[in-house]
């Protein structure tokens, strides 16, 4: 039986939509690629279902997926969208004859343990599960990512790719966008314990 979600998923293509549909229950929306950029009437219609229940933009991590989350993180209230991020894997899907312009794995080519485990750290809400309250946690703020030198300092972003890598990011975040994902996913006491950022002392 397939976990049922309560957010409403954006993916870019029917193949995504495919795929994802086999591994969980859950409205699942295609932004038709670049096509949103023209379709107001589809962009009303994603507002319109963030209000009711959420959504989850889980696009690609290639440029043109951060094209598409961009662009949706502008047009849909920020306070309703939550940020899925499949990692750099290199690969082609096996329908197509070549890899994409980036030699990565899309939506379409990850398998279903790695997809749930993306939704999961993105905050889906899964409805079949105990869904206890987390604690509340301590966010990371650009002052910390200053202090942990990832940023406004001589080889901040050599070591953002050294951390994206680690982490199993796609390459494309950028500093805000990282920091935005650090939170969702993991947030400052996770990533001190973890030892992959030195943030001790920071406030």
């Amino acid at each position: 039986m397939k976990p049922r979600i309560k957010e409403a998923i954006v993916v870019e293509g029917r193949y995504d939509k495919n795929t994802l549909s086999q591994v969980v229950d859950a409205l699942i929306l295609e932004t038709s690629g670049f096509g949103v950029f023209r379709d107001e009437e589809r962009l009303k219609f994603l507002r319109r279902v963030a209000q009711k229940q959420g959504l989850i933009v889980l696009t690609d991590s290639d440029g043109a997926g951060f094209v598409i989350r961009n662009y949706l993180k502008g047009a849909v209230d920020p306070a309703l969208v939550k940020h899925a991020y499949i990692p750099d894997r290199p690969g082609k899907e096996r329908r197509k004859r070549a890899p994409g312009k980036e030699g990565k794995l899309g939506v379409e080519g990850m398998d279903p343990a790695t997809l749930l485990e993306t939704l999961r750290k993105a905050g889906a809400t899964f409805l079949d599960e105990d869904t206890a309250p987390q604690p509340t946690r301590r966010e990371i703020t650009k002052a910390d990512f200053y202090a942990a030198g990832l940023s406004g300092g001589e080889g901040a972003a050599e070591k953002r790719r050294e951390l994206l890598k680690k982490l199993d990011l796609p390459e494309h975040l950028s500093s805000n966008a990282l920091l935005s994902a650090l939170n969702a996913l993991y947030g400052y006491e996770e990533l001190a314990e973890l030892g992959i950022l030195d943030l001790t002392g920071t406030k």
